[in-house]
């Protein structure tokens, strides 16, 4: 882990926290603070509604990372409380709430997943759940607070007008869910809040209320959401369409490797630390060259010890129909052959699910169905399929999808 840089001129610092900013409110008041010389309280705040992070949320977390790098203490606040209300940022509907209890299972995987690239030096990194401050909060402390903020102000709120126009329900707990939100920015004396840029009207809510409590209105920085594999929608685990923080090398290298070229410039902005000359030199020749640059600069991040030349060999085997030398073997046991036939055998089914490739015998037959099988590098689409202990002793190797590989063994 590099040494934190302090006492970095005010212009060097802005230039570098200003890299893929998309709104930043306002670059005059960020320098001012700067300026100050004292280490700047920087606050993102999440709520914990999936346990599992990917590069979409290692978009924001790359920009505390490079505030805790200049000296200055970013928060990290888990909206334990506030993701109780549910938050209806670019939903068209009511967010389901979680129990407190989803919660805070869900923070300590977010937790142990931002410290794969945040710094965990106590100086430089702060850790606070909102229900602190919130949920003592009586109902007259509620009253006071949404006096605070006009209806219409709330109003102004996108997708809440378009909810309106539509005659969708809005539900008084999400009026409420902005004013909660900017509250934690009071609590916490934040100097500067990231978010992305659904998150724009949130954080102004935070500027606002912390002048009627008499403090210095924080900078807001909103960063682009990423857009996903899919090239349309924005980077989301149930869309099917993300890199995981904690994908395998492999996985990782492979699934980089497939970014629309379209997207390159922003991965190669957003998610790494190359000069801005490099990617420009990058994006005018060959898109396999970018995308190999991306795919090492990513990887090396998040796995400093990973053998690149390794994981991209292993993708251009699985690109041109290879199978990988180096995979998961799982030894069948003999138990599990039928032996009422004339030939000990075992249904394919089973073995998906045996592998791991599969939760149950249901999803292994849609999966053959579907086609999304491969047996030995060929595509296998008999859901009622059988191998024998002959075919099993020789050695099989089933394949989920592009790169999910396991070699079956039949038990000694």
């Amino acid at each position: 882990m590099n040494e934190i840089r302090r006492n970095v001129p005010v212009d060097e610092q802005l230039q570098i926290l200003k890299r893929g900013v998309v709104d930043l409110v306002s670059e005059e008041d960020l320098r001012r603070k700067i300026a100050n010389g004292q280490p700047l309280r920087v606050k993102l705040g999440a709520d914990p509604t999936r346990p599992d992070l990917h590069l979409g949320h290692a978009v924001i977390l790359r920009k505390m990372r490079q505030f805790q790098d200049l000296g200055h203490q970013v928060i990290m606040l888990i909206g334990d409380f506030t993701a109780m209300i549910g938050d209806p940022s670019g939903k068209s509907k009511t967010r389901p709430p979680l129990t407190l209890e989803e919660t805070r299972a869900n923070a300590q995987s977010y937790l142990e997943q931002c410290k794969l690239i945040l710094r965990d030096e106590p100086e430089v990194l702060e850790l606070r759940f909102n229900g602190e401050w919130l949920e003592p909060m009586g109902y007259a402390d509620v009253i006071r607070l949404a006096s605070k903020y006009t209806v219409a102000r709330i109003l102004e709120r996108d997708d809440f007008t378009k909810r309106l126009n539509n005659g969708t329900p809005i539900s008084l707990h999400e009026l409420l869910y902005p004013i909660t939100q900017g509250y934690d920015s009071v609590a916490l004396k934040a100097d500067v809040e990231l978010g992305g840029t659904d998150q724009l009207f949130n954080n102004l809510v935070g500027r606002a209320l912390q002048k009627d409590y008499d403090q210095e209105p924080q900078v807001v920085m909103t960063l682009p959401l990423l857009v996903g594999l899919d090239g349309t929608e924005k980077m989301s685990k149930s869309l099917d369409n993300y890199i995981g923080l904690t994908d395998e090398p492999h996985i990782m290298f492979a699934k980089l490797m497939k970014v629309p070229d379209p997207l390159l410039n922003n991965y190669l902005t957003l998610l790494t630390d190359l000069p801005q000359e490099k990617i420009s030199e990058l994006l005018a020749g060959h898109p396999v060259a970018a995308h190999r640059e991306l795919a090492r600069e990513v990887v090396r991040w998040f796995h400093p010890d990973a053998d690149l030349d390794a994981a991209e060999e292993r993708f251009r085997s699985v690109a041109k129909g290879g199978i990988p030398e180096n995979i998961p073997s799982v030894t069948v046991p003999k138990a599990e052959l039928d032996d009422s036939a004339d030939t000990e055998q075992i249904s394919l089914v089973k073995l998906v699910v045996l592998s791991g490739l599969e939760p149950s015998n249901g999803a292994a037959r849609k999966l053959i169905q579907n086609r999304g099988l491969k047996l030995n590098g060929e595509t296998y689409t008999e859901p009622h399929g059988q191998l024998s202990r002959t075919e099993l002793q020789a050695g099989v190797v089933i394949q989920k999808g592009k790169d999910k590989f396991v070699r079956l063994k039949l038990e000694a």
